[in-house]
């Protein structure tokens, strides 16, 4: 096997960056008291959730975690935000143009788009907002249907400030019950930057 600077990652993890940028991702984790705990999957193609959702300080702690790991992680914007110059732009940090009129929906695109990759890690927020809710949006667990590809879990724990890779989460391929039972782990083990809103 591969051996890797850095403890989280294994040869199928997809890459970016280099030492400068990793030593700059620890320095921003440091600086807020935050550290990473647990390692990634050795899968070449998963959907990452990750919750709860309830400050903007998580966008710091992501963006620290992403720079610090060297991850490199796909996500969806809507294809009218790919425009000149910033289209390229969104494309090499990531960004998947969706195309909110297509007659082929969005579980279809994301299926198409893991199919013509070989790595491919796509990272979701379930809960679509850093408000208080009772269950997570089930468009995650469609996609990962589609796709045939399993669901990642990362947590935020803001008792002990750890971003937390969690564990590929076992599937039944019932979507209610799946959702539920993915909620109530979070809700179990997990508090947010702010509890109240978790």
């Amino acid at each position: 096997m591969a051996k890797f600077d850095n403890p989280f990652v294994s040869e199928f993890t997809p890459r970016m960056g280099n030492r400068v940028t990793r030593a700059i991702g620890d320095l921003i984790l440091k600086m807020i008291g935050w550290k990473i705990v647990g390692e990634l999957p050795r899968e070449k193609k998963i959907i990452i959730i990750g919750a709860p959702h309830t400050s903007n300080w998580d966008l710091i702690i992501a963006m620290g975690s992403v720079l610090s790991v060297g991850l490199k992680f796909s996500w969806m914007m809507k294809k009218e935000a790919f425009f000149w110059p910033l289209g390229g732009l969104w494309k090499a940090l990531g960004g998947i143009p969706i195309d909110r009129q297509s007659k082929n929906d969005i579980v279809g695109q994301t299926t198409q788009w893991f199919n013509s990759h070989e790595t491919a890690w796509l990272g979701l927020t379930p809960e679509g907002t850093r408000s208080k809710v009772d269950k997570f949006k089930k468009g995650y667990l469609r996609m990962a249907y589609a796709a045939g590809v399993p669901v990642f879990i990362i947590a935020l724990d803001g008792e002990n400030k750890h971003v937390v890779l969690d564990k590929l989460f076992p599937l039944t391929f019932d979507t209610e019950t799946d959702n539920r039972k993915i909620k109530a782990y979070y809700d179990k083990n997990y508090k947010g930057v702010k509890p109240e809103l978790g």
